[in-house]
């Protein structure tokens, strides 16, 4: 590869996020770092705080176990960054942590909910939470995925400097021949992706599914997700459904990108009835696909799903069944939810990020010079 422009901006880019099970926000800073690394005024340097995962290829690992350096970074400003990360004007915190360095500090915020609700996060969650509120109270910036999270920060954190840079939309892989669960084989099913976590208010959804699956003796409810903090809940709203209904929730657990792309396209519904989000990709998912959305009004759900969702109250689980029997039922209906969906998932590309991205690291540069 050609050296970068001398004026190029140099930035230190954390790449934690890209190592172990991927997630919603490996998701998110995969494919910022891959059009990131399209373009020729920017040059990044990969970092790592992490003696689990392998660096990549010229990539730098901080020599501190990340566990040890989040207790450090929560109560003081050392150990400083800034020998492993000679050279770069800026450095970037991909995932609610960024080291303290010399050098001008910006750090991704996806959503606030352990951040509001604190007595939810335990463990390497609640230290990064603590690892922010220092970073912010030392000068850095905020970066986040929607003007949601925008109004959440300066909410949690008077006075900070924030920033929206709206992610892009995943592709979203042609469906394997075979589906990932076998008892979806030619069934209508109502889909919900993420994580079996509180934030995802799955009982909810699961009491409006049951208010609707007499009308639809066909239909399936799949959860495609890995257990979360919410497991026990989402069992006593399926089992409070009764032995007629409850064999019709299908636990799918974490699936990969091609078990995802078969379950979107071919889901009668999306369901999305999140208490809060930061983004959503499996809203962009379902639009692309050609598949109604109904989801929650919460955080960015709004914001990224625009015209193109029916949408209620997180906890109106009266409301929820209502939208779900229209999306399934209403031909109208259907058909202005995938137009609108097939303009609105457009809107959100990869490059635009890196464009917004990158005039905020040449600001952010700019000042520390």
């Amino acid at each position: 590869m050609d050296a970068p422009p001398t004026d190029a901006v140099r930035v230190a880019f954390d790449t934690g996020p890209l190592h172990g099970a991927r997630t919603g926000i490996g998701h998110a800073v995969a494919a910022l770092h891959a059009a990131l690394h399209q373009r020729d005024d920017v040059d990044l340097t990969d970092y790592l705080v992490s003696f689990r995962a392998e660096p990549g290829p010229g990539a730098r690992r901080l020599p501190i176990p990340a566990a040890v350096a989040h207790r450090c970074w929560a109560r003081s400003d050392l150990p400083r960054a800034d020998r492993w990360l000679a050279g770069v004007e800026l450095v970037h915190g991909t995932n609610y942590v960024v080291p303290p360095t010399r050098a001008p500090q910006l750090v991704s915020v996806y959503d606030c909910w352990f951040l509001r609700n604190p007595g939810q996060a335990v463990g390497a969650v609640h230290r990064s939470g603590q690892v922010l509120r220092r970073s912010i109270e030392r000068g850095a910036t905020v970066v986040t995925s929607s003007h949601a999270t925008t109004a959440a920060v300066r909410d949690l954190f008077p006075g900070v400097r924030v920033h929206t840079v709206h992610l892009g939309a995943l592709a979203l892989p042609a469906a394997p021949a075979t589906a990932p669960v076998a008892e979806l084989k030619g069934r209508p099913y109502v889909l919900a992706v993420g994580t079996i976590e509180r934030r995802k208010n799955l009982p909810t959804l699961v009491r409006a599914f049951g208010a609707v699956a007499t009308q639809h003796p066909d239909l399936l409810l799949v959860l495609a997700g890995g257990d979360g903090d919410d497991r026990d809940a989402v069992d006593a709203a399926v089992d409070a459904l009764g032995p007629g209904l409850a064999p019709r929730v299908l636990f799918a657990g974490r699936v990969d990108d091609d078990a995802r792309a078969w379950l979107v396209r071919n889901a009668a519904v999306l369901a999305y009835p999140s208490l809060d989000e930061g983004f959503g990709f499996p809203l962009l998912d379902a639009m692309q696909a050609g598949v109604p959305v109904v989801a929650s009004d919460a955080g960015s759900i709004p914001e990224v799903g625009g015209d193109a969702a029916l949408l209620c109250a997180a906890l109106d689980g009266d409301n929820l069944a209502a939208n779900l029997s229209a999306a399934l039922t209403d031909s109208e209906v259907r058909a202005r939810l995938v137009n609108a969906g097939d303009q609105q998932w457009r809107r959100f590309t990869w490059t635009k990020c890196a464009d917004d991205t990158v005039a905020l690291y040449r600001q952010l540069a700019g000042e520390g010079r």
